[in-house]
Protein backbone atom coordinates (compact mmCIF):
# COMPACT_ATOMS: atom_id res chain seq x y z
CA UNK A 1 0.00 0.00 0.00
CA UNK A 2 1.15 3.93 -0.45
CA UNK A 3 1.41 5.94 2.18
CA UNK A 4 -0.13 9.05 1.62
CA UNK A 5 -0.31 10.68 4.90
CA UNK A 6 3.50 10.12 7.25
CA UNK A 7 2.59 11.10 10.70
CA UNK A 8 5.73 11.21 13.13
CA UNK A 9 6.37 12.86 16.93
CA UNK A 10 3.84 15.37 16.01
CA UNK A 11 3.75 17.74 19.04
CA UNK A 12 0.93 20.25 19.74
CA UNK A 13 1.46 22.90 22.35
CA UNK A 14 -0.79 25.78 23.91
CA UNK A 15 1.23 27.97 26.38
CA UNK A 16 2.24 25.22 28.80
CA UNK A 17 -0.10 22.84 28.00
CA UNK A 18 0.87 19.63 25.58
CA UNK A 19 -2.17 18.93 23.80
CA UNK A 20 -0.48 16.48 21.26
CA UNK A 21 2.40 14.47 22.63
CA UNK A 22 4.68 12.51 20.04
CA UNK A 23 1.89 11.17 17.81
CA UNK A 24 2.57 8.68 15.03
CA UNK A 25 0.41 7.56 12.43
CA UNK A 26 -0.18 6.50 8.67
CA UNK A 27 -2.91 7.10 6.11
CA UNK A 28 -2.40 4.78 3.14
CA UNK A 29 -3.84 4.80 -0.28
CA UNK A 30 -6.90 3.16 -0.46
CA UNK A 31 -7.56 2.45 3.01
CA UNK A 32 -9.66 3.93 6.06
CA UNK A 33 -7.82 5.25 9.32
CA UNK A 34 -9.93 6.21 12.64
CA UNK A 35 -9.04 8.12 15.42
CA UNK A 36 -10.94 7.42 18.12
CA UNK A 37 -10.57 8.18 22.16
CA UNK A 38 -12.64 10.63 24.15
CA UNK A 39 -13.46 14.20 23.89
CA UNK A 40 -10.50 16.20 24.25
CA UNK A 41 -8.05 13.88 23.74
CA UNK A 42 -6.66 15.92 20.86
CA UNK A 43 -8.13 14.13 17.58
CA UNK A 44 -8.94 17.18 15.73
CA UNK A 45 -5.61 18.78 16.76
CA UNK A 46 -4.00 15.82 14.66
CA UNK A 47 -6.01 15.87 11.63
CA UNK A 48 -6.12 19.86 11.31
CA UNK A 49 -2.14 19.05 11.05
CA UNK A 50 -2.98 17.45 7.86
CA UNK A 51 -3.65 20.60 6.40
CA UNK A 52 -0.70 22.90 7.91
CA UNK A 53 -3.20 24.02 10.77
CA UNK A 54 -3.92 24.30 14.39
CA UNK A 55 -6.22 26.33 16.76
CA UNK A 56 -5.23 30.08 17.77
CA UNK A 57 -1.88 30.02 20.00
CA UNK A 58 -1.54 26.21 19.32
CA UNK A 59 2.17 25.29 17.86
CA UNK A 60 2.93 22.48 15.63
CA UNK A 61 6.55 20.44 15.63
CA UNK A 62 7.32 17.11 14.34
CA UNK A 63 7.26 15.56 10.85
CA UNK A 64 3.79 15.40 8.79
CA UNK A 65 3.95 14.66 5.44
CA UNK A 66 0.83 14.83 2.86
CA UNK A 67 1.04 12.83 -0.49
CA UNK A 68 5.15 13.04 -0.13
CA UNK A 69 4.95 16.65 0.36
CA UNK A 70 5.81 18.39 3.83
CA UNK A 71 3.25 20.02 5.45
CA UNK A 72 4.18 20.32 9.30
CA UNK A 73 8.13 19.94 10.31
CA UNK A 74 10.09 21.16 13.49
CA UNK A 75 9.82 24.57 12.61
CA UNK A 76 5.88 24.43 12.21
CA UNK A 77 3.30 24.53 9.36
CA UNK A 78 5.39 24.97 6.01
CA UNK A 79 4.76 27.00 3.43
CA UNK A 80 3.89 24.05 0.94
CA UNK A 81 0.82 23.04 3.02
CA UNK A 82 -1.91 25.77 1.63
CA UNK A 83 -1.32 24.21 -1.86
CA UNK A 84 -2.56 21.12 -0.52
CA UNK A 85 -5.92 22.46 0.65
CA UNK A 86 -9.09 21.03 -1.62
CA UNK A 87 -6.19 19.62 -4.28
CA UNK A 88 -5.05 16.90 -2.32
CA UNK A 89 -6.60 17.09 1.01
CA UNK A 90 -9.96 18.14 2.07
CA UNK A 91 -11.47 18.75 5.47
CA UNK A 92 -14.78 18.48 6.81
CA UNK A 93 -15.26 19.89 10.29
CA UNK A 94 -17.30 18.17 13.23
CA UNK A 95 -19.90 21.19 13.11
CA UNK A 96 -20.32 21.80 9.47
CA UNK A 97 -23.67 23.37 9.53
CA UNK A 98 -21.42 26.83 10.86
CA UNK A 99 -18.95 26.26 7.73
CA UNK A 100 -21.73 26.62 4.79
CA UNK A 101 -22.40 29.97 3.77
CA UNK A 102 -25.92 31.07 4.42
CA UNK A 103 -26.11 33.21 1.60
CA UNK A 104 -25.01 30.93 -1.22
CA UNK A 105 -27.32 28.19 -2.38
CA UNK A 106 -25.77 24.98 -2.56
CA UNK A 107 -25.73 23.98 -6.38
CA UNK A 108 -23.96 27.21 -6.95
CA UNK A 109 -21.18 26.73 -4.52
CA UNK A 110 -20.51 23.23 -5.67
CA UNK A 111 -19.92 24.00 -9.28
CA UNK A 112 -17.89 26.89 -7.89
CA UNK A 113 -15.52 24.60 -6.04
CA UNK A 114 -15.67 21.82 -9.16
CA UNK A 115 -14.58 24.94 -11.48
CA UNK A 116 -11.59 25.86 -8.69
CA UNK A 117 -10.22 22.63 -8.78
CA UNK A 118 -10.67 20.91 -11.87
CA UNK A 119 -11.59 23.41 -14.55
CA UNK A 120 -11.78 20.35 -17.60
CA UNK A 121 -14.91 19.08 -15.13
CA UNK A 122 -18.53 20.51 -16.05
CA UNK A 123 -19.49 21.94 -13.18
CA UNK A 124 -23.69 20.80 -13.17
CA UNK A 125 -22.20 17.29 -13.58
CA UNK A 126 -19.58 17.25 -10.71
CA UNK A 127 -22.28 18.96 -8.22
CA UNK A 128 -24.71 16.54 -9.02
CA UNK A 129 -22.14 13.54 -8.81
CA UNK A 130 -20.99 15.09 -5.54
CA UNK A 131 -24.63 15.44 -4.29
CA UNK A 132 -25.51 11.33 -4.83
CA UNK A 133 -22.25 10.39 -3.51
CA UNK A 134 -23.00 12.66 0.00
CA UNK A 135 -26.81 10.43 -0.19
CA UNK A 136 -28.51 13.70 -1.36
CA UNK A 137 -30.88 13.44 -4.61
CA UNK A 138 -29.70 15.15 -7.06
CA UNK A 139 -31.92 18.12 -9.24
CA UNK A 140 -33.43 21.73 -8.90
CA UNK A 141 -34.75 21.97 -5.54
CA UNK A 142 -31.81 20.82 -3.54
CA UNK A 143 -29.28 22.71 -5.52
CA UNK A 144 -31.10 25.73 -5.02
CA UNK A 145 -31.62 25.65 -1.44
CA UNK A 146 -29.71 27.53 1.09
CA UNK A 147 -28.38 25.85 3.89
CA UNK A 148 -31.13 26.69 6.58
CA UNK A 149 -33.40 24.65 4.22
CA UNK A 150 -31.95 21.53 4.95
CA UNK A 151 -32.46 19.65 8.65
CA UNK A 152 -29.28 18.98 10.41
CA UNK A 153 -28.23 15.97 9.21
CA UNK A 154 -28.84 16.76 5.58
CA UNK A 155 -26.83 20.01 6.30
CA UNK A 156 -24.08 16.89 7.21
CA UNK A 157 -24.11 15.57 3.82
CA UNK A 158 -24.10 19.29 2.34
CA UNK A 159 -20.72 19.49 4.00
CA UNK A 160 -19.64 16.10 2.48
CA UNK A 161 -20.78 17.06 -1.23
CA UNK A 162 -18.41 20.20 -0.99
CA UNK A 163 -15.09 17.94 -0.09
CA UNK A 164 -15.89 15.38 -3.10
CA UNK A 165 -16.61 17.81 -5.24
CA UNK A 166 -13.04 18.86 -4.94
CA UNK A 167 -11.95 15.00 -5.78
CA UNK A 168 -8.97 14.90 -3.49
CA UNK A 169 -6.61 11.85 -2.42
CA UNK A 170 -7.32 12.53 0.99
CA UNK A 171 -10.54 13.09 2.83
CA UNK A 172 -10.12 13.86 6.71
CA UNK A 173 -13.57 13.60 8.35
CA UNK A 174 -14.47 14.65 12.02
CA UNK A 175 -17.18 12.77 13.43
CA UNK A 176 -19.47 12.48 9.72
CA UNK A 177 -22.11 10.44 11.38
CA UNK A 178 -23.40 13.34 14.01
CA UNK A 179 -27.05 14.58 13.19
CA UNK A 180 -27.42 11.10 10.70
CA UNK A 181 -30.17 8.76 11.20
CA UNK A 182 -29.48 5.13 11.08
CA UNK A 183 -30.23 4.33 7.76
CA UNK A 184 -28.10 7.41 6.66
CA UNK A 185 -24.89 6.24 8.69
CA UNK A 186 -25.03 2.79 7.44
CA UNK A 187 -25.20 4.47 3.95
CA UNK A 188 -22.48 6.49 4.78
CA UNK A 189 -19.79 3.32 5.63
CA UNK A 190 -20.82 2.12 2.36
CA UNK A 191 -20.10 4.93 0.68
CA UNK A 192 -17.19 5.90 2.29
CA UNK A 193 -16.04 2.24 1.43
CA UNK A 194 -16.46 2.80 -1.99
CA UNK A 195 -14.40 5.79 -2.53
CA UNK A 196 -11.88 4.05 -0.38
CA UNK A 197 -11.97 1.44 -2.63
CA UNK A 198 -11.48 3.72 -5.56
CA UNK A 199 -7.75 4.63 -3.75
CA UNK A 200 -8.91 7.47 -1.54
CA UNK A 201 -7.57 7.96 1.83
CA UNK A 202 -9.39 8.63 4.44
CA UNK A 203 -9.26 9.49 8.22
CA UNK A 204 -12.07 9.77 9.95
CA UNK A 205 -12.42 10.97 13.74
CA UNK A 206 -15.58 9.49 15.42
CA UNK A 207 -17.32 8.39 18.55
CA UNK A 208 -19.48 6.25 16.37
CA UNK A 209 -17.73 2.76 17.43
CA UNK A 210 -20.16 1.41 14.68
CA UNK A 211 -19.10 3.31 12.01
CA UNK A 212 -15.43 2.46 13.29
CA UNK A 213 -15.84 -1.11 12.94
CA UNK A 214 -17.83 -1.13 9.72
CA UNK A 215 -15.62 0.70 7.83
CA UNK A 216 -11.71 1.48 9.45
CA UNK A 217 -8.86 -1.00 8.14
CA UNK A 218 -6.98 0.65 11.40
CA UNK A 219 -7.83 2.28 14.58
CA UNK A 220 -5.62 4.61 16.20
CA UNK A 221 -6.93 5.00 20.13
CA UNK A 222 -5.82 8.55 21.79
CA UNK A 223 -6.18 9.59 25.56
CA UNK A 224 -4.73 13.08 26.86
CA UNK A 225 -2.77 13.94 23.52
CA UNK A 226 -1.17 10.51 23.17
CA UNK A 227 -1.62 7.18 21.25
CA UNK A 228 -2.36 4.72 23.60
CA UNK A 229 -3.47 1.91 21.37
CA UNK A 230 -3.53 0.90 17.49
CA UNK A 231 -4.73 -1.85 15.60
CA UNK A 232 -7.73 -3.38 14.14
CA UNK A 233 -11.04 -2.02 14.82
CA UNK A 234 -11.67 -5.86 16.95
CA UNK A 235 -8.27 -5.54 18.49
CA UNK A 236 -8.40 -1.38 19.66
CA UNK A 237 -12.38 -0.84 20.92
CA UNK A 238 -13.85 -2.06 23.55
CA UNK A 239 -16.73 -4.43 22.95
CA UNK A 240 -20.14 -3.31 21.79
CA UNK A 241 -22.63 -2.75 24.78
CA UNK A 242 -25.93 -1.24 25.33
CA UNK A 243 -25.97 2.11 26.87
CA UNK A 244 -26.30 2.01 31.10
CA UNK A 245 -29.29 3.95 31.61
CA UNK A 246 -33.00 3.50 32.95
CA UNK A 247 -36.04 5.29 32.72
CA UNK A 248 -36.36 7.60 35.99
CA UNK A 249 -40.10 8.72 37.20
CA UNK A 250 -43.36 7.70 36.61
CA UNK A 251 -44.74 6.92 33.41
CA UNK A 252 -46.86 9.65 32.03
CA UNK A 253 -50.48 7.99 31.92
CA UNK A 254 -53.37 9.56 33.13
CA UNK A 255 -50.95 12.79 34.24
CA UNK A 256 -51.64 16.43 32.79
CA UNK A 257 -49.16 18.01 30.17
CA UNK A 258 -46.66 20.55 31.53
CA UNK A 259 -46.36 21.29 27.15
CA UNK A 260 -48.80 20.05 24.80
CA UNK A 261 -48.61 20.51 21.32
CA UNK A 262 -51.81 20.89 19.30
CA UNK A 263 -52.11 20.49 15.66
CA UNK A 264 -48.91 21.83 14.94
CA UNK A 265 -47.76 22.74 11.14
CA UNK A 266 -44.34 24.42 9.99
CA UNK A 267 -43.47 25.71 7.05
CA UNK A 268 -39.84 26.97 5.44
CA UNK A 269 -39.16 30.11 4.18
CA UNK A 270 -38.76 28.91 0.52
CA UNK A 271 -41.25 29.19 -2.41
CA UNK A 272 -43.36 26.18 -3.82
CA UNK A 273 -42.53 23.86 -0.56
CA UNK A 274 -44.84 22.53 1.02
CA UNK A 275 -45.24 21.97 4.92
CA UNK A 276 -42.26 20.27 6.91
CA UNK A 277 -44.31 19.67 9.84
CA UNK A 278 -48.21 18.45 9.21
CA UNK A 279 -50.85 19.06 12.47
CA UNK A 280 -48.32 17.36 15.01
CA UNK A 281 -49.72 16.59 18.18
CA UNK A 282 -47.78 15.65 21.47
CA UNK A 283 -48.00 15.67 25.47
CA UNK A 284 -45.11 15.80 27.51
CA UNK A 285 -45.90 15.24 31.48
CA UNK A 286 -43.69 16.77 34.00
CA UNK A 287 -40.79 14.50 34.74
CA UNK A 288 -41.54 12.45 31.87
CA UNK A 289 -39.07 11.41 28.69
CA UNK A 290 -40.40 11.92 25.03
CA UNK A 291 -38.53 10.72 22.59
CA UNK A 292 -38.54 11.85 18.96
CA UNK A 293 -37.44 9.18 16.35
CA UNK A 294 -37.17 9.86 12.89
CA UNK A 295 -35.03 9.72 9.23
CA UNK A 296 -33.11 12.80 8.22
CA UNK A 297 -35.49 15.56 7.58
CA UNK A 298 -38.23 14.01 9.05
CA UNK A 299 -39.37 17.39 10.71
CA UNK A 300 -38.00 16.74 14.11
CA UNK A 301 -35.70 19.80 14.71
CA UNK A 302 -38.22 21.53 13.22
CA UNK A 303 -40.65 20.66 15.75
CA UNK A 304 -38.14 20.79 18.53
CA UNK A 305 -37.22 24.73 17.54
CA UNK A 306 -41.76 25.57 17.35
CA UNK A 307 -41.50 24.39 20.89
CA UNK A 308 -38.48 26.35 21.86
CA UNK A 309 -39.99 29.19 19.99
CA UNK A 310 -37.20 29.72 17.25
CA UNK A 311 -39.45 28.84 14.35
CA UNK A 312 -41.97 31.42 13.79
CA UNK A 313 -43.62 30.17 10.60
CA UNK A 314 -46.01 27.54 11.81
CA UNK A 315 -49.60 27.67 12.69
CA UNK A 316 -51.44 25.34 15.58
CA UNK A 317 -50.42 25.86 19.46
CA UNK A 318 -47.52 25.17 21.97
CA UNK A 319 -48.98 25.17 25.39
CA UNK A 320 -47.39 25.77 29.24
CA UNK A 321 -49.36 24.52 31.62
CA UNK A 322 -52.24 24.86 29.30
CA UNK A 323 -51.67 28.39 28.36
CA UNK A 324 -50.56 29.24 24.88
CA UNK A 325 -46.44 29.83 24.00
CA UNK A 326 -45.69 32.98 21.91
CA UNK A 327 -42.79 33.09 19.77
CA UNK A 328 -39.46 33.29 21.65
CA UNK A 329 -39.13 37.14 21.00
CA UNK A 330 -42.35 37.90 22.31
CA UNK A 331 -41.92 35.17 25.69
CA UNK A 332 -41.64 36.74 29.25
CA UNK A 333 -38.30 35.95 31.08
CA UNK A 334 -39.84 33.37 33.34
CA UNK A 335 -40.80 31.58 30.09
CA UNK A 336 -37.50 31.65 28.66
CA UNK A 337 -36.66 30.08 31.97
CA UNK A 338 -39.24 27.49 32.00
CA UNK A 339 -38.64 25.93 28.30
CA UNK A 340 -34.51 25.61 27.26
CA UNK A 341 -33.30 24.25 24.38
CA UNK A 342 -29.69 22.70 23.53
CA UNK A 343 -28.99 22.84 19.61
CA UNK A 344 -27.93 20.26 17.30
CA UNK A 345 -25.10 22.75 16.34
CA UNK A 346 -23.78 23.77 19.91
CA UNK A 347 -20.38 25.97 18.42
CA UNK A 348 -22.62 28.85 16.32
CA UNK A 349 -24.55 29.28 19.80
CA UNK A 350 -21.73 30.19 21.61
CA UNK A 351 -20.30 33.74 22.02
CA UNK A 352 -16.83 33.55 20.44
CA UNK A 353 -15.37 36.53 22.53
CA UNK A 354 -16.46 35.42 26.04
CA UNK A 355 -14.98 32.31 28.52
CA UNK A 356 -17.59 29.22 28.23
CA UNK A 357 -18.17 29.12 32.09
CA UNK A 358 -19.30 32.41 32.13
CA UNK A 359 -21.46 32.20 29.42
CA UNK A 360 -23.19 29.09 31.50
CA UNK A 361 -23.55 31.28 34.60
CA UNK A 362 -25.00 33.65 32.39
CA UNK A 363 -27.80 31.84 32.11
CA UNK A 364 -28.41 31.50 36.05
CA UNK A 365 -27.71 35.32 36.42
CA UNK A 366 -30.49 36.17 33.74
CA UNK A 367 -32.99 33.88 34.21
CA UNK A 368 -32.91 33.18 37.76
CA UNK A 369 -31.58 35.96 39.14
CA UNK A 370 -28.92 34.36 41.11
CA UNK A 371 -25.73 36.61 42.26
CA UNK A 372 -23.00 36.36 39.94
CA UNK A 373 -20.90 34.38 42.44
CA UNK A 374 -23.30 32.22 43.16
CA UNK A 375 -24.27 31.57 39.92
CA UNK A 376 -20.12 31.18 38.77
CA UNK A 377 -20.12 28.12 41.75
CA UNK A 378 -23.39 26.27 40.42
CA UNK A 379 -22.14 26.47 36.42
CA UNK A 380 -18.93 25.05 38.03
CA UNK A 381 -20.28 22.40 39.77
CA UNK A 382 -22.57 21.72 37.01
CA UNK A 383 -20.16 21.44 34.42
CA UNK A 384 -17.65 19.25 37.02
CA UNK A 385 -19.98 16.85 36.93
CA UNK A 386 -20.29 16.88 33.26
CA UNK A 387 -17.06 15.89 32.74
CA UNK A 388 -15.73 19.59 32.14
CA UNK A 389 -12.98 20.77 35.07
CA UNK A 390 -12.49 25.05 36.37
CA UNK A 391 -9.49 25.25 33.53
CA UNK A 392 -11.70 24.15 30.46
CA UNK A 393 -14.60 26.17 31.42
CA UNK A 394 -12.57 29.26 32.03
CA UNK A 395 -11.39 28.66 27.59
CA UNK A 396 -13.52 30.61 25.19
CA UNK A 397 -15.24 28.47 22.73
CA UNK A 398 -12.67 27.80 20.36
CA UNK A 399 -10.68 26.06 22.73
CA UNK A 400 -13.18 23.75 23.22
CA UNK A 401 -13.59 20.02 21.67
CA UNK A 402 -16.76 19.38 19.87
CA UNK A 403 -17.61 16.89 22.90
CA UNK A 404 -17.09 19.63 25.34
CA UNK A 405 -19.16 22.40 23.66
CA UNK A 406 -21.95 20.05 23.74
CA UNK A 407 -21.91 19.04 27.47
CA UNK A 408 -21.37 22.88 28.20
CA UNK A 409 -24.61 23.82 26.00
CA UNK A 410 -26.64 21.27 28.12
CA UNK A 411 -25.12 22.91 31.48
CA UNK A 412 -26.18 26.28 29.92
CA UNK A 413 -29.77 25.05 29.42
CA UNK A 414 -29.89 23.40 32.89
CA UNK A 415 -28.48 25.60 35.16
CA UNK A 416 -31.76 27.34 34.42
CA UNK A 417 -33.57 24.67 36.14
CA UNK A 418 -36.16 24.49 33.00
CA UNK A 419 -39.70 22.51 33.57
CA UNK A 420 -38.90 21.62 29.89
CA UNK A 421 -36.07 20.84 28.34
CA UNK A 422 -35.39 20.35 24.46
CA UNK A 423 -32.68 18.20 22.86
CA UNK A 424 -32.03 17.92 19.80
CA UNK A 425 -28.91 15.12 19.34
CA UNK A 426 -26.93 16.16 22.44
CA UNK A 427 -25.14 13.18 22.33
CA UNK A 428 -23.89 12.55 18.94
CA UNK A 429 -20.50 13.74 19.23
CA UNK A 430 -19.95 12.11 22.74
CA UNK A 431 -17.64 9.23 24.04
CA UNK A 432 -19.64 6.64 26.17
CA UNK A 433 -18.21 8.39 29.24
CA UNK A 434 -19.44 11.60 28.47
CA UNK A 435 -22.71 9.91 27.36
CA UNK A 436 -23.18 8.59 31.14
CA UNK A 437 -22.23 11.94 32.76
CA UNK A 438 -24.98 13.63 30.50
CA UNK A 439 -27.53 10.97 31.29
CA UNK A 440 -26.97 11.06 34.87
CA UNK A 441 -27.42 14.75 34.96
CA UNK A 442 -30.97 14.49 32.92
CA UNK A 443 -31.76 11.86 35.71
CA UNK A 444 -31.00 14.46 37.98
CA UNK A 445 -32.96 17.19 36.82
CA UNK A 446 -36.35 15.03 36.37
CA UNK A 447 -35.71 13.58 39.85
CA UNK A 448 -34.89 16.79 41.46
CA UNK A 449 -36.78 19.37 39.56
CA UNK A 450 -39.33 17.30 37.49
CA UNK A 451 -37.97 18.50 34.62
CA UNK A 452 -39.62 16.99 31.40
CA UNK A 453 -38.16 16.27 28.56
CA UNK A 454 -38.32 16.16 24.69
CA UNK A 455 -35.70 14.11 23.25
CA UNK A 456 -34.70 14.18 19.42
CA UNK A 457 -32.24 11.51 19.22
CA UNK A 458 -31.37 8.81 16.51
CA UNK A 459 -29.64 6.48 18.90
CA UNK A 460 -32.40 4.26 18.86
CA UNK A 461 -30.96 2.47 21.88
CA UNK A 462 -30.92 5.64 24.12
CA UNK A 463 -34.58 6.14 23.54
CA UNK A 464 -35.22 2.77 23.99
CA UNK A 465 -33.73 2.71 27.45
CA UNK A 466 -34.63 6.39 28.74
CA UNK A 467 -37.73 7.67 27.53
CA UNK A 468 -41.61 6.74 28.71
CA UNK A 469 -42.97 7.18 25.25
CA UNK A 470 -41.72 7.61 21.61
CA UNK A 471 -43.26 9.58 18.89
CA UNK A 472 -41.88 7.90 15.35
CA UNK A 473 -42.03 10.86 12.46
CA UNK A 474 -41.93 10.62 8.86
CA UNK A 475 -42.20 13.33 6.40
CA UNK A 476 -43.45 16.35 8.79
CA UNK A 477 -46.05 13.74 10.26
CA UNK A 478 -46.54 11.02 13.42
CA UNK A 479 -46.21 7.79 11.79
CA UNK A 480 -46.15 6.02 15.24
CA UNK A 481 -46.29 6.50 18.72
CA UNK A 482 -46.13 4.62 21.70
CA UNK A 483 -43.71 3.17 24.48
CA UNK A 484 -40.63 2.41 23.38
CA UNK A 485 -40.58 -1.58 23.70
CA UNK A 486 -44.07 -1.22 21.38
CA UNK A 487 -42.35 0.91 18.58
CA UNK A 488 -38.61 0.50 18.36
CA UNK A 489 -39.13 -3.30 19.40
CA UNK A 490 -41.64 -3.99 17.42
CA UNK A 491 -42.50 -0.89 14.79
CA UNK A 492 -45.37 -0.91 13.00
CA UNK A 493 -44.46 2.22 10.46
CA UNK A 494 -42.25 1.45 7.56
CA UNK A 495 -39.76 4.49 8.20
CA UNK A 496 -39.53 3.18 11.85
CA UNK A 497 -38.84 -0.38 10.84
CA UNK A 498 -35.99 1.15 8.38
CA UNK A 499 -34.43 3.03 11.44
CA UNK A 500 -34.47 -0.21 13.45
CA UNK A 501 -33.31 -2.85 10.53
CA UNK A 502 -30.65 -0.03 10.30
CA UNK A 503 -29.79 -0.74 13.91
CA UNK A 504 -29.82 -4.52 13.51
CA UNK A 505 -27.49 -4.23 10.44
CA UNK A 506 -24.75 -2.54 12.20
CA UNK A 507 -25.07 -4.62 15.20
CA UNK A 508 -24.20 -7.91 12.59
CA UNK A 509 -21.76 -5.88 11.02
CA UNK A 510 -19.85 -5.22 14.21
CA UNK A 511 -20.56 -8.56 15.60
CA UNK A 512 -18.82 -9.78 11.92
CA UNK A 513 -15.63 -7.97 12.59
CA UNK A 514 -15.37 -8.97 16.15
CA UNK A 515 -15.15 -12.66 14.90
CA UNK A 516 -13.30 -12.27 11.70
CA UNK A 517 -9.78 -13.45 11.93
CA UNK A 518 -7.26 -9.67 11.23
CA UNK A 519 -6.05 -9.36 7.90
CA UNK A 520 -2.35 -9.90 7.71
CA UNK A 521 0.01 -7.47 8.14
CA UNK A 522 -3.15 -5.68 10.72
Amino acid sequence: MTALVTVRGLTARAGDAVLLDAVDFDLEEGRVTALVGPSGSGKTTAALSLLGEAGPGVRLTGRVTVGGTPVVDDRGPTAQAAALLGRVVAYMPQHPGSTLNPARRTGSVLAELARLHHPRAVPRDAAAQALEAAQLPSGRDVERRFPHQFSGGQRQRVALAQTLVCRPRVLVLDEPSTGLDTVARMRLADELASLAGRGLGILLLSHDHDLVRALADHVVVMSGGRVTASGSAAGALPRRSPPRTARHGPSDAGRPPVLEVRGLSAHLRSRGRGPVLHSVDLRLPAGACVGVAGLSGSGKTTLARCVAGLHERHRGQVLLDGAALPVLRKRTREQKRRVQYVWQEVRGSFDERHPVGEQVARTAVRLRGLAADDARAEALGLLERLGLDAATAARRPGGLSGGELQRAALARAAVALPDVLVCDEITTALDPAATAAVLAELARLREEHGTALLWVSHDLALLAAGAHHVVGGDDGRVVETGAPDEVLRAPRAAPTRRLVDAVDLGARRAAADLTAPAPSGS
